[in-house]
């Protein structure tokens, strides 16, 4: 007998965990933090449900902390096996778990300086060096490569579209069952990434739901970014950004390049704000045959990536620097939900002026400081302190990675037949349930939504 058990992302589109157990073997697929809600983040820290020693082997569809960022902890904890992935993936855990360590170590630190940690005294979750101990773990594999994991677990990777080496899981089990994880589905036609792969017909699919109850606004050839920018240039003020390091920084400067070529916009000092973002670019364009066809570079040596007034930020000093001046410029900073890091530096002073902009560009969790400025919060809590909103909080979701609606209705009519068994997994209930009634409508299959530790047999 085979189950499968729901660890994360299960109505809620964090955390993502997911246990195979088969054949006396455990797997498990993607190894994600919770984000967003104190209520999420606190089970980051409950006991792992089973004994990280007894599991055999982990699976990572992609590099989002939310997919990989509770791997240090686990490995910690005791977990001795490989971590398999794209080579893509590898390349940029070795940026994301690091800073995930530092970060968490900063955390535990504020709060034994301000003491407003119950716990005394505070802890990290994990630190940098269990992030550089869990590196060690990872094994990469090719696409479109089959690959026996445990016994009687096979795995293969194939293109999802979402992110430089993202994946969706083909495994197969002794006796023939087969299970889908979807990971997190790319979209189609969008710059930078290919297109995601064709689904495989399997037994059971896990499929995510984040934009389940929408679909993203047609593609307007960057003019949504373009009116933002030219309005916010028309006031004197800056543009701030806060970005997904991974990702989401390459798309943003791609179509900053393509309207300044196309002068759609007026040419500005670009400047890209995240030492993670910035290793995040060299990686990208290290495997730039992996990305859209059109992402070559038109002459040697020329980066992809940069625009033509292109600045890469070091050092604090200078982002302090970048801060406090006032010029006219698009500052691309992480995090992409606000919740931390040097764009709060940013944000705190461009807020209060009217002639800035904030602009999102991605997908902000409830909980999140991102999520309450796009709903209208009229002040933020900065580094210990309230900071009015006056600038204009802008969002656009065409520059979203996930698939929306109709893109993961496309994906999965691309099927032969119904999978005996489609779960929905990260999404929250409302976008979940909607997409659950559009598949019941369109298709005719019934969808589940399992709900946190659930375990089902397949």
């Amino acid at each position: 007998m085979s189950s499968l058990t729901f660890l994360g992302a299960a109505r809620t589109v964090t955390g993502s965990k997911y246990l195979l157990e088969h054949g006396g073997k455990r797997v498990l697929f993607d190894c994600g933090l919770f984000q967003g809600l104190k209520e999420l983040r606190l089970r980051n820290w409950d006991d792992f449900p089973v004994p990280p020693s007894s599991i055999d082997a982990v699976v990572l569809t992609h590099a989002h902390l939310d997919h990989v960022g509770y791997l240090p902890r686990l490995v910690a904890q005791g977990f001795r096996g490989r971590a398999f992935c794209t080579a893509g993936t590898m390349d940029l855990c070795r940026i994301v778990l690091p800073d995930s360590g530092r970060i968490q170590e900063e955390d535990a630190r504020q709060a034994n300086k301000h003491g407003y940690s119950k716990h005394h005294p505070a802890l990290p979750l994990y630190g940098e060096v269990d992030a550089h101990r869990a590196l060690t773990h990872l094994q990469p594999m090719g696409y479109e490569r089959e690959i026996e994991i445990a016994a009687g677990v096979t795995v293969e990777f194939r293109p999802a579209g979402h992110l430089l080496g993202s994946a969706f899981v083909v495994t197969t089990l002794s006796g023939g069952r087969t299970i889908l994880f979807g990971g997190d589905l790319g979209r189609y036609a969008r710059p930078v990434v290919r297109d995601p792969s064709p689904p495989v017909q399997a037994d059971v699919m896990l499929v995510e739901s984040t934009y389940g109850d929408r679909d993203h606004a047609p593609d307007d050839d960057g003019e949504a970014l373009a009116v933002v920018v030219r309005e916010t240039v028309t006031r004197g003020g800056k543009l701030i950004v806060p970005s997904f390091a991974i990702g989401r920084v390459e798309e943003l400067l791609y179509w900053v390049r393509r309207l300044e070529k196309q002068n759609r916009i007026p040419v500005l000092p670009v400047y890209v704000d995240s030492p993670m973002a910035t290793e995040a670019l060299r990686y990208y364009t290290a495997r730039v045959s992996e990305l859209d066809a059109d992402m070559m570079p038109e002459r040697k040596n020329v980066s992809t990536f940069a625009t033509a007034r292109f600045q890469t930020v070091a050092s604090p000093q200078q982002s302090k620097e970048l801060t406090a001046n006032r010029r006219s410029a698009i500052v691309i900073s992480a995090s992409g939900m606000a919740t931390g890091g040097r764009v709060l530096h940013h944000m705190a002073a461009a807020l209060p002026d009217p002639r800035n902009t904030v602009l999102f560009v991605g997908y902000q969790a409830a909980g999140t400081r991102g999520r309450a400025l796009v709903d209208g919060a009229q002040q933020v809590k900065i580094h210990g302190a309230y900071v009015p909103v006056h600038a204009r909080v802008a969002k656009i979701d065409s520059m979203s990675a996930h698939a929306d609606r109709g893109e993961v209705m496309r994906w999965l009519s691309l099927l032969p037949a119904a999978p005996e068994r489609l779960c929905l997994v990260h999404g929250e209930s409302g976008p979940m349930d909607t997409l659950k009634a559009t598949i019941v409508q369109r298709l005719g299959w019934e969808a589940y939504t399992p709900a946190h530790l659930e375990q089902v047999e397949i």
